[in-house]
């Protein structure tokens, strides 16, 4: 028995895979080597080889990225909030054509009557008086909660969750151009006075500081006074315009990002590798450099997404972004500067804060994540 026992466990081992050799469960030219992976497989359920999983670089970004409960969360957000904006019309009774119908049921509705303080004088003797105007037959539409609108309608008899859901559409839209557009000028730019260096960077790095000086809101405000008088601000097409100049003056970031990553990867060895291959610039910039830049862009175009929202609703809440009349978060969060509709009718512009507290934050969340997941050196 002792003896047994001190046999070494490779004698062992091969005890075990010429028992189930002489078994007869195993062919009979496999051999002792075979036996041994067999016997192994009979002992713990599973081959090695199929318990190490080997996980690819884009299947690891993603389980880092959904170990993030934030992350999860803010795609969530985003999830529905498109759903919530793009679908959510078709599913409504007030959508028609492309925008929300008018609710000229009187039972829904109720008449709003404007009265301002008159004082005036009969020979010595002051009144005090209110002057009372009623439009008639026109009556202001401005109608309480109810089954049939579930966030109440506007001062134009309008349903306010469809215009949420139109107004969705225009804000979440305009984030995706506006950062899709800033960031195909940033990576040309910022690629260019990366890989050359020289005067080059120096020319397109004095533009981008000079451009960087540039406040944006003041030349919005500017801007929105020449598309009005020109006669631009008749409809959307202004919001658009303006924000098509936001992306001539808003790609420096990327611009500096991608020069950043572009100065220390092209004296690796891989770039000297592509040089002494003989590729073209186009090539060696777009093939080998920008691969290895892309996700640093996409972290960053995703904490952009929230930054061009905020922009959008920042420019209609002060009347300078599109027609009042057009349906955006802006927009509609705008009615918050009338006092009246700010204290006695929420309904009106929460819905429209809190759909752009949401896109923030999720954007945010998400561009948190992703950042985290491209990074090499997290561990959890």
């Amino acid at each position: 028995m002792e003896e047994n026992k001190k046999k070494p466990a490779e004698e062992v081992k091969a005890e075990n895979a010429e028992n189930v050799l002489a078994e007869g469960t195993l062919a009979p030219e496999t051999t002792v080597a075979e036996a041994e992976t067999a016997n192994g497989d009979a002992l713990h359920g599973e081959n090695l080889t199929e318990r190490a999983k080997v996980l690819s670089p884009g299947m690891t970004v993603l389980k880092r990225f959904f170990r993030s409960k934030l992350s999860v969360i803010g795609l969530v957000t985003i999830v529905l909030l498109f759903l919530f904006a793009f679908l959510g019309p078709v599913f409504s009774p007030w959508a028609a054509n492309g925008g929300t119908a008018l609710d000229t049921n009187p039972e829904l509705i109720k008449e709003i009557l404007s009265a301002s303080p008159v004082t005036y004088k009969v020979g010595d003797i002051e009144y005090e008086a209110l002057a009372v105007s009623v439009r008639m037959p026109q009556v202001v539409k401005l109608g309480d909660i109810s089954l049939s609108h579930w966030l109440g309608t506007d001062n134009m008899g309008y349903d306010v969750l469809t215009r949420l859901m139109y107004g969705g559409r225009v804000s979440l839209t305009i984030g995706f151009v506006v950062v899709i557009i800033e960031t195909i000028i940033g990576v040309i730019m910022g690629g260019i006075a990366g890989y050359f260096g020289k005067w080059v960077d120096n020319v397109i790095m004095r533009i981008v500081d000079i451009l960087s000086c540039i406040p944006s809101l003041p030349i919005m405000l500017i801007l929105s006074v020449i598309f009005t008088n020109s006669g631009i601000g008749a409809d959307i097409s202004k919001l658009y315009y303006m924000m098509i100049v936001l992306c001539l003056i808003g790609w420096t970031g990327t611009a500096r990002l991608v020069r950043g990553q572009i100065l220390s990867l092209r004296e690796q060895e891989f770039m000297l590798a592509a040089k002494a291959s003989g590729l073209s610039t186009v090539s060696k910039i777009f093939k080998h450099l920008m691969p290895n830049v892309i996700p640093q862009l996409i972290v960053s175009m995703t904490l952009g997404l929230g930054s061009i929202i905020l922009t959008e609703a920042t420019l209609g809440f002060l009347g300078i972004g599109a027609p009042l009349g057009t349906a955006t978060w802006g927009n509609i969060i705008n009615l918050a500067n009338n006092s009246s509709y700010r204290q006695y009718y929420p309904n009106l512009w929460v819905g429209a804060g809190v759909c752009i507290t949401l896109a923030i934050l999720a954007f945010n969340f998400v561009g948190d994540g992703l950042r985290d997941a491209f990074d090499p050196k997290m561990k959890r």
